[in-house]
């Protein structure tokens, strides 16, 4: 069984394999409420929570994630039963459960408290907030703490400050796109920033898809080496393809929440983000919302040839297309289904006669290059 340590596994040499969308697909399961998007199903729920935390390890997971995402207080929903130390204590016991059956490595997710986008709160009321939630984490003793889901590099630099007093290892995942921070800061002074704050791992989260994502951390790798930094790099993008999607993302096209499934990307999308990633010297690659354990499973089996090893939901997965290629032998209807070129080349169709590349933004916004990626 792997060790803990997940900067001496990164120093070695080792690609970690991150998990995936806990809120997004806990709402399709019917555990989370949209608009909302608090964790408070991790006591409610135990049982739902702990099933999709099982699926991503059987995929390939090395880290269990602790669901809790966006637990302040003042981010709860009217009527919640619980407190945010009730929810992070359930969720931290659900992914110590899992970790110790899978051997994977504990993160506890830290994400921006919203204060600096309702009211421009003051860095001793931000700070508060952040502490709290990362106090209940090393409670519970978990592994790793992962400053996710920050808008602001600012607030991330008080995140990454406050994460660094555990004395535990500590990630850094922006969630921006080409343009930067909210306040437009560039990503290559963002990344800067966070590996000068102290981060030992640095990288994006969420809300732009895998191709914009790749895109942005090629330029925050740039300006790191710029400034002769060297933080361990990480991934997690969003599983919704979004070149259309304004500097809030998925977020800002017409089909969010309710609508964005003809967006999701393949698995054969996922493997050919999970190899470029990897290319480009990111060592911890994972997901965020949309990417399902059959995504992970895929980058999992994508990358077979640098880990070593498959996933052991492999056993119920033709990933070498052995099963197909026998299929397209017997078969014309399985013509080409037996070649990975095939499939890493496809461009699905929406079976919808009027659908459209692109949205139609109100505000329109610049489509990035990274568009043209198949």
């Amino acid at each position: 069984m792997a060790g803990k340590d997940i900067l001496s596994r990164l120093g070695s040499g080792e690609l970690i394999i991150g998990d995936g969308s806990y809120g997004v697909t806990l709402e399709k399961r019917g555990y989370v409420t949209a608009g909302s998007w608090t964790p408070e199903a991790s006591p409610e729920h135990p049982g739902a929570v702990e099933q999709l935390a099982i699926e991503f390890s059987r995929a390939g997971a090395d880290i269990t994630q602790t669901f809790s995402f966006w637990c302040h207080e003042d981010s709860l929903p009217k009527g919640c039963k619980y407190t945010c130390d009730q929810i992070n204590k359930t969720s931290c016991d659900i992914a110590k459960k899992i970790a110790k059956k899978y051997g994977t490595i504990t993160a506890g997710g830290v994400s921006q408290t919203g204060h600096i986008a309702r009211e421009g709160g003051g860095e001793e009321k931000v700070k508060r907030d952040l502490r709290k939630s990362v106090d209940v984490l090393v409670k519970n003793d978990i592994d790793v703490i992962i400053c996710e889901y920050f808008r602001n590099i600012q607030e991330m630099e008080y995140a990454i400050e406050i994460a660094l007093e555990t004395g535990k290892p500590v990630a850094a995942t922006m969630c921006m796109g080409p343009a930067g921070d909210e306040n437009n800061v560039p990503p290559g002074e963002c990344a800067v920033r966070m590996a000068k704050a102290g981060a030992h791992i640095v990288g994006l989260n969420c809300l732009f898809d895998p191709n914009l994502l790749l895109e942005t951390m090629a330029d925050m790798k740039k300006s790191l080496e710029l400034f002769n930094l060297h933080p361990y790099l990480m991934i997690q993008p969003l599983g919704y393809r979004v070149p259309d999607g304004g500097n809030y993302g998925w977020v800002n096209i017409p089909e969010f929440p309710f609508a964005c499934e003809p967006r999701q990307i393949t698995r054969w999308e996922a493997r050919k983000f999970a190899r470029d990633a990897y290319n480009l010297g990111v060592r911890y690659i994972g997901g965020c919302c949309g990417f399902e354990p059959y995504h992970i499973r895929a980058m999992a089996e994508e990358l077979r040839d640098i880990r070593g090893k498959l996933p052991e939901s492999s056993d119920k997965s033709d990933y070498d297309l052995k099963i197909h290629a026998n299929l397209e032998a017997s078969f014309e209807r399985y013509k080409n289904k037996g070649s990975e070129a095939w499939w890493k080349e496809m461009k699905p169709s929406t079976g919808r006669p009027m659908s459209t590349p692109f949205c139609r933004q109100p505000n329109p916004v610049t489509v990035h290059k990274a568009v043209f990626k198949n």
